[in-house]
């Protein structure tokens, strides 16, 4: 085989910096930022108030669904502010 193995390199760190500080674009971010939080937030309290509301969904399949959304809002609430 007349194919001369290269070295081959891997990257295996990812390092974000964070986003850009220009004063125009920190307003976008902060808007789309805050719509994802808020449609994951509001999503998440919907889910569960149908769940607690309606006694037809209070099966074990429902009941892993609320802890479930739950468990998501908790963590949105944590990772997203920071």
């Amino acid at each position: 085989n007349s194919m001369k193995r290269e070295k081959q390199s891997s990257l295996s760190q990812f390092l974000l910096l964070g986003l850009p500080t220009w004063l125009e674009q920190q307003g976008v971010f902060f808007a789309l930022f805050l719509g994802m939080y808020l449609t994951t937030a509001l999503g998440n309290l919907v889910i569960i108030l149908l769940i607690r509301l309606d006694s037809c969904l209070h099966t074990p399949r429902y009941f892993f669904l609320n802890h479930l959304a739950f468990y998501d809002n908790s963590l949105s609430s944590i990772t997203v502010p920071k």
